[in-house]
């Protein structure tokens, strides 16, 4: 390995800056393509002529100069010099969102998640509860344990991204449903797992009793989708990007919805939901100064 300082920007990455497992892979995934770049001695300007010879994407290119990027102001504070950090500028690329699940596609999926064992529907009924209304990641999803969930208040806690923590407010469809899991279906699918015989207080259980994979997650809804008739297997992110456009077309406003996702930054909401074409009339109609609803104050 070329770069330098290799073992200790991973070990910050994880231990102190708390990036998640499939970060901490990506960074190293964009870090081993780097230095394969740099052992053809090629020039800094001619990394994106590299890159399209590997089929790399414009939004995978973005994210390897990302990672090369923040990689080399680790090491300029720590004293080593990275003259190319000045000649590597991160490319704009235009941002695409993937189609929001509508509540007619979420209705079919949930009518079409059925198994000959009736526990098994709730459980499948209830993970994509889960994903629509609480708007969460996959691993979010699958991280979920029987203590975060805090009924009488009408909470559950969601671990994001860095290991931050949130509350995220749960309506009565959830909580019914969650109750009904937990006392009637769970224990019917729950096996310990001899692999992690502490892991004992997930919520979500997979079809071999375990903890769920992001794997599990993906195949079911591949699954189910061919169910309902979908020609295109519908993606987890739909459902975030889907829970966050009803809420927007519902009135919520950007703040809320940067709570209930987790996001940083508002720029993230602002650039993740979308408006609809008929919330956004509505709005000019009731709102503006000139629609019919203030004729008569001119």
């Amino acid at each position: 390995m070329l770069l330098p300082l290799w073992s200790e920007f991973f070990e910050e990455l994880q231990n102190i800056r708390g990036r998640s497992l499939n970060t901490v892979l990506a960074y190293r995934h964009d870090l081993e393509l780097y230095s394969e770049f740099i052992q053809t001695e090629q020039k800094t300007s001619q990394l994106f002529d590299f890159l399209k010879k590997k089929k790399l994407s414009p939004r995978s290119q973005a994210r390897l100069i990302s990672s090369v990027r923040t990689y080399m102001k680790f090491c300029e504070n720590h004293d080593v010099k990275c003259p190319e950090l000045k000649e590597l500028k991160q490319p704009r690329v235009k941002t695409s969102l993937p189609k929001p699940i509508s509540i007619e596609q979420f209705k079919a999926l949930y009518a079409s998640c059925t198994d000959k064992d009736n526990y098994f529907t709730k459980r499948n009924q209830l993970t994509l509860a889960l994903l629509y209304g609480l708007g969460c990641r996959v691993t979010e999803l699958i991280q979920l344990n029987l203590s975060d969930i805090y009924e009488i208040e009408k909470y559950i806690k969601v671990l994001g991204k860095g290991g931050k923590e949130r509350l995220v407010p749960l309506n009565d469809f959830l909580v019914d449903s969650l109750k009904d899991y937990i006392t009637n279906v769970r224990a019917l699918i729950y096996k310990p797992n001899s692999h992690s015989p502490t892991d004992t207080n997930y919520l979500i259980v997979n079809d071999r009793g375990h903890r769920p994979s992001r794997v599990d997650i993906w195949r079911w809804l591949v699954d189910w989708s061919k169910s309902a008739g979908f020609e295109k297997a519908i993606s987890p992110h739909q459902f975030r990007h889907g829970c966050a456009t009803a809420l927007l077309d519902g009135g919520a406003d950007l703040r809320s919805i940067q709570l209930l996702l987790g996001h940083t930054s508002i720029k993230t909401t602002q650039i993740y939901t979308s408006v609809s074409a008929s919330h956004l009339k509505s709005t000019v109609d009731q709102c503006h100064p000139l629609s019919p609803t203030f004729n008569d104050k001119i």
